[in-house]
């Protein structure tokens, strides 16, 4: 497990203690940001008398829970101790042991919860076995901290897709790109650092073949983080540059999602490259997703263009949006704008944002909200 001293143990000024302690634990989760999916980011500390003596997060699928590091730090310690998780500890067998099962055996008397997990499989039991075994048990504390953290995975749970994130960046006269399509900066640094450090928290990255062929990207986290996404192109035919920074794939994995009316020696070239290219029937973004849910992914961040953004809405597969808006004009009809045709005819059928958040990143304003989708969308 990293070494967690360069992250500080005590808040500043804690409101109180459950407070301060989940608040720790939910900063412990963070550092596995990106790396958990499918499952969530999970904290834990054991205290005793006051003081910490065990502290652990989950680092991935597979791995050992976070109470566990925690409880493995703690030794004989945690005899007596209270632990705090900002999830429910899990009460059955999967890739890992139940972690009730290691609470009760580490004689841990009191343990306090930040929420309940919504996995069908756990949701309650964990929480329900812990106090049969005699253990007091409080729930709830940070609640919506900790819901916040784990949105893609409490997503992932109840919608059964990923969390869709478009993200898009427009001049104030709401412009993409120039009219001869230049695009290159439309933000200034610190707005292009959000997204670096945006991208190192989400498991793939999707692009159009378009963005590829004028922007050259390279849909990493520019060193921000040992992270990178899983990038995603989709096109069609495969009228893909046979040079593209995509295609180095030592530096992050790339799939290209494409049609039956595929150039086959492009495809050739692209899989020699180390490019896993998956030919599906039909292209489309609810087809994409559904691939990068069965392959584990939990946040799916899309940096397309106006096209596929328009697409990727209709399809049903954005749930949040981040808008950057620069102080800059560019003007020209012809000039593209970041969500194309989504056949609304006047403002009453327009899509509304929830829980809107305006942020200043230099110069640049951000715009974070919430598309209002239906459960069973």
């Amino acid at each position: 497990m990293p070494d967690l001293s360069s992250i500080p143990r005590r808040s500043s000024t804690p409101p109180d203690e459950h407070t301060r302690w989940m608040q720790r634990c939910l900063e412990l989760a963070r550092l596995a940001a990106g790396q958990t999916a499918p499952n969530p980011m999970v904290g834990c500390v054991v205290l005793q008398k006051g003081l910490v003596v065990g502290e652990g997060f989950h680092p991935g699928a597979g791995q050992p829970h976070a109470e566990v590091f925690a409880l493995d730090q703690a030794g004989a310690s945690a005899q007596g101790a209270t632990l705090y998780v900002n999830l429910e500890p899990c009460n059955h067998t999967g890739r890992t042991p139940p972690c009730t099962e290691a609470v009760i055996r580490a004689g841990i008397t009191r343990v306090v919860v930040g929420m309940v997990d919504p996995d069908p499989r756990v949701s309650g039991a964990g929480i329900q076995r812990l106090r049969q075994a005699g253990l007091e048990v409080i729930v709830g504390v940070e609640e919506d901290a900790c819901q916040l953290l784990n949105e893609a995975f409490v997503h992932r749970i109840l919608r059964q897709r990923p969390l869709g994130l478009l993200k898009y960046a427009m001049t104030l006269d709401g412009k993409i790109a120039a009219v001869g399509g230049h695009s290159a900066w439309v933000t200034g640094p610190t707005a292009r650092t959000a997204v670096h450090q945006l991208r190192a928290t989400c498991d793939a990255v999707v692009v159009g073949g378009n963005t590829v062929r004028h922007d050259n990207p390279r849909l990493t986290s520019h060193g921000h983080s040992a992270h990178n996404p899983l990038r995603v192109v989709m096109s069609r035919r495969l009228d893909l540059p046979t040079e593209a920074n995509l295609w180095h794939t030592e530096e992050a994995p790339t799939v290209v999602f494409t049609g039956p009316e595929a150039d086959p020696a492009r495809h050739q070239v692209l899989v020699a490259k180390g490019v896993d290219v998956v030919v599906l029937p039909a292209i489309a973004p609810r087809t994409v997703t559904e691939y990068l849910y069965q392959r584990g992914c939990a946040t799916v961040l899309w940096e397309c263009g106006g096209f596929l953004a328009a697409q990727a809405i209709q399809d049903g597969v954005i749930d949040k949006l981040w808008a950057f808006v620069a102080p800059k004009l560019v003007g020209g009809i012809g000039a593209p704008g970041p969500i194309g045709n989504l056949g609304i005819e006047h403002m009453g059928q327009a899509l509304a944002l929830k829980r809107t958040a305006w942020r200043l990143l230099g110069d640049d304003l951000l715009l974070e909200g919430y598309l209002d989708r239906p459960m069973n969308n």
